[in-house]
């Protein structure tokens, strides 16, 4: 008869132990708000950089002598340099956000911060975080409008031509690309997060 040998099982008891505790604690909560806090970054990331900014505009700037100055190939004659007023900004600065007035004001966070105190819902087995730009215009930019031709429009300095502004779709396409890569990131995150329970057997 042959001998089967010995076989000691204490390692997996102390794995068992170790996932039992971290099913207990709420870890596995924890990793799952980390994922979708890490993506919800990352997907503000892409799209704060496809967001449209308005142009610049120039004050029209007046020397010692009173007289206007002239610019020619972006330099400048005269004694005083070139101001530079930023329009625009808003809607970029939207996305993280609470109001359209913290946007315009500049009270806005960085994708990472924004992501961190984000609320996270849970349905069923889905955890969930609403990114929304509370900029009016926002959806117009995103998918398209509809504009008059021929209206004078003065934050442009022209009159209107196409009837219809195509969409940036600056949030589509960022939703498109972060579900390429999340699986990836995901299952770092789950390797990192196993190897922690394999350690501390």
């Amino acid at each position: 008869m042959a001998k089967w040998g010995r076989c000691d099982f204490r390692q997996l008891k102390k794995l068992q132990n170790n996932i039992n505790k971290i099913v207990q604690n709420g870890d596995i909560i924890k990793f799952c708000e980390t994922c979708a806090r890490e993506l919800t970054a990352r997907l503000l990331a892409m799209v704060i950089k496809r967001t449209p900014v308005g142009e610049n505009q120039y004050e029209d700037v007046i020397d010692n002598s009173g007289n206007k100055v002239i610019y020619k190939k972006g330099k400048h004659k005269g004694e005083t340099k070139k101001k530079v007023v930023r329009q625009g900004g808003t809607l970029r600065r939207g996305w993280t956000a609470e109001t359209e007035e913290d946007a315009e004001n500049g009270n806005n966070k960085s994708a990472k911060e924004w992501a961190e105190t984000a609320i996270i819902t849970k349905i069923g087995d889905v955890f969930q975080i609403e990114v929304v730009n509370p900029v009016y215009y926002s959806s117009y930019v995103e998918y398209g409008h509809r504009q008059e031709p021929g209206r004078f429009v003065p934050a442009l300095g022209k009159r209107l031509v196409n009837s219809w502004v195509d969409g940036v779709f600056m949030l589509t396409i960022s939703e498109k690309e972060i579900q390429e890569i999340a699986p990836k990131i995901i299952e770092r995150k789950i390797s990192q997060f196993l190897e922690g329970c394999f350690n501390g057997i």
